[in-house]
């Protein structure tokens, strides 16, 4: 795979591919696995020095799949996909990836989906991953390239993901909030997560769509990504998710999974030169709840 850069300053190459994310270990991959570096479509390698206005191509060797992640067909749910980035809209019921007590993951259909493709670089690159129950957007990256310049953002915090929960809890839910509490591992357990002083930060802010007596609509924004963050906390304001019973869920208003959809994923392109936002709606299972609630109302 190719791509061209102009040079905007004097400098040697290896320095100025840096400023587009291209690592280290990048240019080792193309040194030694058969990639290039073309300046004007000479053959150079990655210390010569150019000038301003030299065009820099560099011919990213093609990736060969991890032996380790089976491929399993199945079919996906396609939000959107071009050369460098692959958005799903993930059911209930699959792991994002492979681990000792999920091996049926979107990872491996993902691969499934890549192999009987026959695209060029079959590695499979998750860039934000979604608990097992929770549905809505997943963000792949199909190629190592694409996957580096993403985590530039996400160490940065500026892919928002936006997500729809249904809580129920006593007493009364603001109509917008913040909840910062730190999370950390449970005492008794390699799962479920609590809020305590000794855990990491986290931030969730949250407002209120819509109420159906005790039983709240709410769009979510992250601006931390800890594990089962959203759950941990509204079960720690009093309000758990439906069907979460990990964390004190109701069970009993016809939803047998955490009420966790991931409606809005952006992030910047930066082939496109663009922000990029993709949508959902609710899912069949929310919209089920919400009317049997509106009609008992």
């Amino acid at each position: 795979m190719r791509f061209t850069f102009v040079a905007h300053r004097p400098g040697k190459i290896k320095s100025l591919l840096k400023e587009h994310d291209i690592s280290k270990g990048l240019l080792a991959k193309i040194k030694f696995k058969g990639g290039n570096i073309w300046v004007n479509d000479i053959p150079q390698n990655a210390v010569y020095v150019v000038d301003i206005g030299d065009v820099i191509s560099i011919d990213i060797p093609d990736e060969l799949p991890y032996d380790k992640l089976a491929p399993i067909k199945h079919p996906l749910r396609i939000v959107s996909e071009d050369d460098h980035f692959l958005v799903l809209d993930k059911p209930s019921g699959f792991a994002s990836i492979p681990s000792v007590n999920h091996s049926n993951t979107m990872a491996n259909f993902v691969k499934g989906y890549v192999m009987a493709k026959g695209y060029p670089n079959r590695q499979v690159h998750i860039v934000t991953r979604l608990d097992r129950d929770t549905t809505g957007l997943m963000l792949f990256a199909k190629h190592g390239y694409a996957h580096a310049r993403l985590d530039k953002q996400l160490q940065k915090k500026t892919i928002e993901k936006r997500y729809y929960a249904l809580v129920a809890g006593d007493g009364q839910l603001e109509t917008k909030g913040e909840i910062i509490a730190p999370i950390a591992r449970d005492v008794d357990s390699i799962i479920t997560r609590r809020v305590h002083h000794s855990g990491k930060y986290a931030h969730t802010a949250y407002e209120l769509i819509a109420s159906y007596g005790n039983v709240h609509l709410v769009d979510i924004r992250l601006h931390t990504g800890r594990t089962h963050q959203i759950r941990v906390h509204f079960a720690h304001i009093g309000f758990p998710l439906l069907g979460d019973d990990l964390y004190g869920g109701r069970m009993d208003l016809g939803i047998k999974r955490q009420a966790l959809h991931c409606h809005t994923l952006s992030f910047y392109d930066p082939f496109k030169k663009e922000q990029v936002t993709h949508e959902l709606g609710l899912t069949n299972d929310f919209d089920k709840v919400i009317m049997a609630l509106e009609h008992y109302k």
